[in-house]
C-alpha cells in the first residue's frame, strides 16, 4: 500500500496495542482488497479505540456505503472472526486507561435516547460475543471439560464478581442433571468452610473472565493439594492460569457493557451441563421426573 496515496487517515496517535495490530493488518492486506473493503479498512485505520468499542457493523456499512456482510467479509480478510474480536483487542487497554464512569458516559452518549438504536446496538453486539464465544470453544475443550464433570465424586463452582451468576446456574443445571454440585457462594474468611470436603475425584469450575484474586488462587492450590482437577472458564486468563487447571475454556465477556458480563460464560456452562447429561441421559431422565414429582407435591 503507498503510505501518501492510499493509507487511510489516522484521526489520532494511540499506545493501544489493539488499534495499532489493527492498522498494521489492514495496510499489509491494502492491496488485496477491494474497493469496498477498501472504505472498511479505511475507516477502521482512521478510528480510535473508543469507536471502534461502540461501533457496529451496520453502522461501519453505512458509513463506508458498503453492508454488513462486507464489513464482516473485510474484517475476516484482515485475520479477525468478526468484529466482537476486534473489539476485545482493544478493549483491555482502553479499560484500562479510561475511567469506569467515562466509559458509561461514552456509551450511553453513542446510544442517545433512540430505542430502536439502543435495542439494535445490544442485540447486535450479543450477537458479536456469542459468536466469537462458540468459535472459541473447541469441540475436544468442552468434551475434556464435560467429562471432567461427569466422572466427578463433587462438582463445586465458583464466580468472581458477577460470574457467580454463571457458576450458580452451572451447579443448578448439573443438580437438575443427576450430578451432586455444589455453589461456593461465599468469599474471603467463609470461603474456607467451604473448601474443607474438596478431595481427590472432584472437579472445581471456576468462572473468572479477567482478573486473579485470593479466592481464586486457593481454590486452584487447594485443589492441586488434594488431587481435584479444575475447569476455568476465562475471558483473558488462560495463557496465566492454564498450566495449572485440567481445561480452559475461553468465554468473552463484553467489551462496552452493553450486555451482561456474564452472557457468553452462562452459555459455556449450559454446554457442559447439557454434554453431561448426553453423557448419562436415564440419570438425567430420572433425576428430571423426580423433580418434577416433588414441585407436584409443592403445588407447583
Amino acid at each position: 500500500m503507498d503510505d501518501t496515496q492510499n493509507a487511510p487517515a489516522v484521526t489520532s496517535d494511540t499506545r493501544n496495542p489493539g488499534v495499532i495490530e489493527l492498522r498494521t493488518r489492514v495496510r499489509t492486506a491494502w492491496d488485496g482488497l477491494s474497493r469496498a473493503e477498501q472504505a472498511v479498512g479505511g475507516l477502521l485505520a482512521g478510528s480510535t479505540a473508543e469507536r471502534i468499542l461502540f461501533a457496529t457493523a451496520a453502522e461501519l456499512g453505512t458509513e463506508t456505503g458498503t453492508s454488513n456482510a462486507t464489513v464482516i467479509r473485510t474484517l475476516q480478510k484482515l485475520g479477525y472472526a468478526g468484529l466482537a474480536e476486534v473489539k476485545r483487542h482493544v478493549a483491555a487497554p482502553f479499560t484500562e486507561a479510561v475511567a469506569p464512569e467515562e466509559r458509561v458516559r461514552q456509551r450511553l452518549d453513542r446510544a442517545g435516547e433512540d430505542v430502536g438504536r439502543i435495542a439494535e446496538s445490544v442485540w447486535n453486539e450479543a450477537h458479536d460475543q456469542l459468536e466469537l464465544a462458540r468459535r472459541s470453544l473447541p469441540v475436544e475443550d468442552a468434551t475434556a471439560a464435560a467429562s471432567l464433570i461427569a466422572r466427578a465424586g463433587q462438582v463445586y463452582t465458583y464466580g468472581v464478581g458477577a460470574s457467580t451468576l454463571a457458576a450458580a446456574h452451572l451447579a443448578l443445571r448439573l443438580g437438575r442433571a443427576g450430578r451432586s454440585a455444589r455453589h461456593l457462594d461465599a468469599d474471603g474468611f467463609r470461603l474456607a468452610d467451604g473448601l474443607l470436603p474438596l478431595r481427590s475425584g472432584d472437579v472445581a469450575v471456576v468462572f473468572a473472565p479477567g482478573r486473579v484474586n485470593p479466592e481464586v488462587e486457593t481454590i486452584i492450590g487447594r485443589a492441586r493439594e488434594v488431587g481435584a482437577q479444575v475447569v476455568l472458564v476465562t475471558d483473558e486468563l488462560r495463557d496465566r492460569l492454564g498450566s495449572r487447571v485440567a481445561v480452559s475454556l475461553h468465554a468473552p465477556h463484553t467489551p462496552t457493557g452493553l450486555t451482561a458480563e456474564v452472557l457468553a460464560s452462562i452459555l459455556v456452562g449450559d454446554v457442559l451441563a447439557q454434554v453431561v447429561s448426553a453423557m448419562s441421559p436415564e440419570l438425567a431422565v430420572e433425576t428430571s421426573h423426580t423433580l418434577t414429582v416433588l414441585r407436584s407435591r409443592l403445588g407447583y
